[in-house]
Order: C-alpha cells, then structure tokens, then sequence
C-alpha cells in the first residue's frame, strides 16, 4: 500500500507520526512519502519538504510567502502524481490542504482528511469544499460529528490523538526540577505559544504578573523554533527559567499555568493543571477575528465542554492586573480550583477512549479496502 502524507505544521507532524505507527502495526506493507517534520521521517515516510518549509502562520506570513507556497503546491502536485499513492492523506493545515484536495479529486486520486479544519469556528463556507472534495474525513473533537451532521456530511470521530501522546510518555519530575535548578516552591508554566509576533505581545505581561509571586518558580516553554536571543530581550534580568522542546516535562511539573489559546489549553488541561488562558493580536488580525469567528471561546477546554472553564483573557483584558487576580484565585479559593480540576475530568471523558491513531489508522485501511 502506497500512502502520501501532507502535515504542514508542528501539530500535525505530531499527529502523523502516532497515525504512521499505528498504520505500520496493522498493515503488511506500508510505503508513505509526503510532507512533515522529524516525527513522521522517524516512522519511516520519506520527506519531499520539511514542516520548516511550509509552516505559516498568519495573514503577513502567508502574504510574504506567497511565492514559497504556490512553488510548494506545484512541487508537491508533481511528487503525488509521479508517487501515485493509494491515497493521500491531509492532516489539518487547511489553507494549504482543501486546495490540495480539489487537484486531488480532479485527478481521481481518493482524499482521507484526518483533523478537521476548524469550519465551526470560521470560514464555514469550506464544508462544501470537503463534502465536493474529501472521501473521508476523520475528526477529533466530539461536537464536531454534531456539527458536521447538521451540514449533511457524514465524518467520523476516532477520539483525540493527545490522550495518547500523553499516556505514551514517561516522565521524572525530581529528574527534571533539578535539571532546571528549580527550588521546591510551586511551579508556574509560562506557555506563550510559538511565534514571535504572539510571544512579544504576551510573555511580557506574563513576566511583570509573576513579580508579584515570590513564593512560586515560573518556567517559560520556549518554542524551537524561536531563537534562545529573542527570549532573552524579553526576559532581561528575570529570573524566571526558560527550556526548550520540553512542554510534556513542565505541564507534568507545573501547579498552574498562563497559557495561550490553542492546542496548547487541552493539553494543559489534560494535564490536570489549572490554567488561565490569554490570548493577543495585532489589531488587523483581531478586528478579521471578531468579524469572522462563530464561536463564544477562544479555547478548545471552553469549546468542548460548550461553557466557562478556563477564564480566557483577551487583548485589553491580558493585563498584569488579572492575571495576578486569576492566579490569586486558583492558589486560594479551593471551591475554584476544585471545579476547575473536575471539569477536566469531564473534558477527559467527552474526548473518548484512548486509541485513536489505532481507529484512525482502522478507517484508513478499511477506506483504501485493505484490511490488518
């Protein structure tokens, strides 16, 4: 069986690396070529691009790039055609990806999404394209089975690739504390988020609200891709402690974290660590935001569970003030933290069993008619 891959972004080499294991355990032979990062090379798939040539972020992103993409499209058309796989399976990425899936279609060569675009949020007008262009699609989230039935799209949801992520890894808090000379207080995760533009709205705030916390360690989870000297003219003389490519390690050592808002929130929250969620733009990217999203959250933990979790702060709310406030109030009002840590109890429960590169992995073969 011949399989190409398309997963553009951190995330979705993630992702796809679990999806090719379990797709190595269950079939006789498995030949997979496409775009991804180090994870999915490591299961075996030969890279025609690396996720650090495709992952953009953004309108000025996309914009600057534009040349990049439309190279990389072609590039990538070509390699499919030339490989001619069984299928070709899009993970997430969407603007890239529902583009991808239109040649696709016109070249008769079958479609298996797995991790739906977020269509319930924004841009819903792509549920035509995937209900026109997708054979299968495989989504993650419990309400959006619902959703997409409501659109007259049939999908199915496998469960959440993260419980497994987690429940995979193994982990040494005493082994890691003193790895980053972390004294015994308390420990605050600082996790704001991956870019450059986001990081310099955010970890500021974050940094002058922990001055207020003597008795607590924060710990900054800066992103790989983002250089150890631009950390460093935020953080001047802060004593605050940074580490990289780390994220699992600290959430299983933290007490309570500042997070931004996105994937990063489930995850913290599957963790069991109280957190509260902040959030900044530029001002273009916020007024296209309110104008466009259809949503009441701006978290996946509030989303799922369709209520008040986790207190989100956005833009002129992300203040030193209140996040001083909100992390008061998870280290003193027990009632608080108490409903908080049994609200992701729930949000555990409406993610599903764990296995879900297994399912997915399930449907792919059944899709392409081959069985384990």
């Amino acid at each position: 069986m011949k399989l190409y891959f398309i997963a553009g972004e951190a995330s979705g080499d993630l992702h796809g690396k679990n999806l090719l294991r379990a797709l190595k355990n269950q079939a006789k032979s498995l030949e997979t070529r496409g775009v991804g990062g180090d994870g999915m090379q490591a299961e075996g798939m030969s890279l025609i691009r690396h996720i650090r040539e495709t992952n953009f972020m953004g309108w000025i992103s996309v914009l600057q790039n534009l040349g990049k993409i439309r190279r990389l499209f072609r590039d990538v058309k070509a390699d499919i055609l030339a490989f001619k796989p069984d299928a070709v399976v899009l993970i997430d990425y969407p603007g890239f990806n529902l583009r991808m899936a239109e040649f696709l279609k016109k070249n008769g060569i079958k479609v298996i999404y797995y991790i739906s675009p977020q269509v319930w949020a924004w841009k819903k007008g792509r549920v035509k394209k995937i209900k026109a262009f997708v054979d299968r699609m495989l989504v993650i989230l419990p309400f959006e089975k619902e959703f997409y039935a409501r659109e007259g799209v049939e999908v199915d949801f496998v469960g959440h690739p993260l419980l497994d992520e987690i429940a995979q890894r193994e982990f040494d808090d005493v082994q890691f504390r003193r790895e980053l000379s972390l004294d015994e207080r308390p420990v605050v995760a600082l996790l704001p988020g991956s870019r450059e533009m986001e990081i310099k709205l955010k970890l500021p705030v974050m940094v002058e609200a922990a001055k207020a916390f003597p008795n607590l360690n924060f710990v900054v989870g800066a992103a790989p891709t983002v250089s150890g000297e631009f950390y460093g003219e935020i953080l001047g003389n802060s004593p605050l402690k940074m580490v990289r490519n780390r994220t699992y390690d600290l959430l299983h050592l933290a007490d309570f974290a500042f997070v931004t808002s996105g994937t990063a929130t489930l995850e913290t929250a599957l963790f069991g660590v109280p957190e509260v969620v902040c959030y900044a733009g530029n001002w273009l990217s916020v007024q296209l935001a309110r104008r466009l999203i259809q949503v009441r959250f701006i978290s996946l933990v509030n989303l799922i569970m369709d209520r008040l979790v986790v207190k989100e702060l956005i833009q002129k709310d992300l203040t030193p003030q209140n996040l001083i406030a909100e992390l008061t109030s998870m280290q003193e009002d027990a009632d608080y933290l108490a409903k908080m840590k049994t609200d992701f109890s729930e949000l555990r429960h409406k993610l599903g069993e764990s296995g879900a590169s297994k399912r997915a992995a399930e449907k792919i073969l059944e899709e392409v008619g081959l069985s384990k």
